[in-house]
């Protein structure tokens, strides 16, 4: 191994007591699951230096001093809003299991990545659905009944989904496509689902961004763009009880379950016993094409 850990005893969830070195043992466990999903994919970082007691911030450049055995690809980027000039970005791209605990030693919670790989970036893997509950009692269970409004409008569309937890409050709809559509395409097909659901749903379903209007689960279509990023399946998320993003069978996404019930334990539990549940995601045979026809 190449990393060598410090500060292993810095408490980084405080409500918890979960610890750097207990975040840097999970991903040490789980990388074999997690890499694949990560590489030769533009990172981004988003360091908690001081845990979840302080701020975190992002970062793109790949930081000074990094590993030489970390490889790094260069792309321009944007303001957010597309404001302002852009600018040349060197990249980590966390390719191995080294790279991935180097991000930890470095305060990384989450794992975040483009949807595109560094040879097609402008080709996304997947369409991604990105549900956000109400700030409401019991929303998790309408987060997850719209969930399966999503992937039965899929179904019907022809086009398989997978499912995990977002480790947030919500849920994240992933469609794995052949790497032929664009951002643009992803995009549209995204904001169309969503409309016609809204209108299918309403009440339950909305587009809405401005939470002081919205009513419902929020489909989120405006997340399929270029250099956004994902936390990974397998990401712990910076949320107390240190849960984690976990693929799920769609059978299995019930409204009684919530997403703190996946810890870093439950997830390694959970790869032992099925595997990696969402690795089919990596090999897609699907076309978006004639989906996108049909909602035009």
């Amino acid at each position: 191994m190449n990393v060598k850990l410090s500060s292993a005893d810095r408490v980084l969830f405080p409500d918890d007591g979960i610890t750097k070195g207990e975040l840097f043992s999970y991903y040490d466990r789980v990388a074999d699951a997690i890499v694949p999903h990560l590489r030769d994919r533009p990172f981004t970082m988003k360091r908690w230096r001081e845990g979840l007691a302080g701020d975190s911030f992002f970062q793109k450049q790949a930081p000074k001093g990094i590993p030489d055995w970390i490889p790094t690809r260069q792309f321009r980027t944007w303001p957010r809003g597309g404001k302002g000039e852009s600018r040349l970005v060197d990249f980590p791209l966390v390719d191995d299991r080294d790279a991935l605990l180097w991000m930890v030693q470095m305060h990384c919670i989450d794992m975040n990545a483009w949807y595109s790989r560094v040879d097609k970036p402008d080709r996304p893997d997947f369409v991604l659905f990105d549900l956000d509950p109400p700030e409401e009692p019991d929303a998790f269970a309408l987060c997850v009944r719209v969930a399966h409004y999503v992937h039965d409008a899929l179904a019907e569309l022809g086009l398989e989904a997978f499912v995990k937890t977002s480790g947030a409050d919500g849920i994240h709809i992933v469609v794995p496509i052949v790497r032929r559509s664009t951002y643009e395409d992803t995009y549209e097909f995204a904001e169309l689902l969503s409309r016609k659901l809204e209108a299918e749903h309403p009440g339950e379903v909305t587009t809405e961004w401005l939470k002081k209007k919205r009513a419902g689960v929020l489909v989120d279509h405006r997340q399929n763009g270029h250099g956004k990023t994902i936390a990974s399946a397998y990401s712990v998320r910076p949320k107390p009880a240190a849960p984690v993003s976990t693929p799920l069978r769609w059978e299995e996404l019930t409204e009684t379950i919530r997403p703190r019930d996946f810890s870093m334990e439950v997830a390694l539990g959970r790869v032992a016993e099925h595997g990696d549940l969402f690795e089919p995601t990596l090999h897609a045979d699907q076309s978006l094409g004639s989906a996108l026809r049909a909602l035009r």
